[in-house]
């Protein structure tokens, strides 16, 4: 792990991975994503646009905020309205953040130098008015191509999710490869964020991918940092799946489910109901595992 800068002024910055921690274990540890598809906004009878995006967002705001661990809203469901769309994502993270809820921006991240810089100011400076809890980064230009972003997300204790094991087929061409050491590169990311982590309690900030879908690891997912694990649902996995595929590193897994909470809108208690519910079945596959 590189030297890296320290929070400005002495100001004491309580990291990402501690505040997750205290989440997850008073909270449980689902992560709610908030994917304003079009398919979701007309099922719950809304229209495909502006107004129709920030009645879906804020209405998962105002019911889940206050009693969910994570919301991991994805960027590009936003993105796709303009300027417009990304107004309704600044009021979203700022009123989840506000009512206890630690927010994951899903936005998949990676490049290089001064551009890398600049996402990294626009996730994890907390002058920026998209300033999150922590980022969804990709880390296949080369692991240290996020070193601007480890960077940020120290300073302003922010976490970083790596991609690592993805669920989608196509993954497995860059991630499953093998690297010049025999390792595969899923692997040689999992060490290099061990690696940022070394040492540190309760929890690591830097965090990795793995999808839920997945039927095997094959790699060591102990890096003493979060495991985000979409996938859980519409997508096909369950949570009593989780200890199988990651061991025993269950404990710090924040499994993620999007559409099988979301469809219950808008209807305020189905949306809670289906939380709660998935919620609880995390907390009594990870007791059993």
């Amino acid at each position: 792990m590189t030297d890296s800068p320290q929070p400005l002024d002495g100001d004491t910055v309580e990291p990402f991975g501690a505040r997750l921690r205290r989440a997850m274990d008073t909270r449980g540890q689902l992560c709610v994503g908030i994917d304003p598809h079009s398919s979701l906004l007309t099922g719950w009878g809304l229209n495909d646009d502006v107004a129709g995006l920030e009645r879906f967002t804020m209405t998962v705001v105002a019911a889940l905020a206050d009693r969910t661990a994570v919301f991991k809203p994805q960027s590009a469901f936003f993105e796709r309205f303009g300027s417009r769309g990304i107004a309704v994502l600044e009021r979203a993270v700022e009123e989840a953040r506000a009512a206890g809820v630690l927010v994951l921006m899903d936005a998949k991240r990676g490049d290089i130098g001064s551009t890398m810089a600049a996402y990294a100011a626009t996730y994890l400076d907390k002058d920026s008015p998209l300033f999150c809890d922590a980022v969804t980064v990709s880390p296949y230009l080369g692991f240290e191509s996020l070193r601007p972003a480890l960077d940020a997300a120290r300073v302003s204790g922010s976490g970083v999710f790596v991609l690592a094991l993805t669920s989608n087929p196509e993954g497995a061409q860059v991630q499953r490869a093998t690297s010049p050491g025999g390792a595969s590169v899923a692997q040689v990311m999992l060490d290099h964020m061990a690696a940022e982590n070394a040492g540190v309690t309760p929890l690591g900030s830097v965090g990795a991918v793995v999808g839920a879908t997945l039927t095997e690891a094959d790699a060591d997912l102990d890096i003493n940092g979060p495991l985000l694990a979409p996938g859980i649902g519409a997508q096909g996995a369950a949570p009593a799946g989780l200890p199988a595929l990651f061991g025993s590193a269950v404990a710090n897994v924040v499994p993620s489910v999007s559409r099988d909470v979301l469809r219950h809108g808008p209807d305020v208690a189905g949306l809670r109901s289906a939380a709660a519910r998935f919620t609880d079945e995390v907390r009594v596959a990870v007791q059993l595992g």
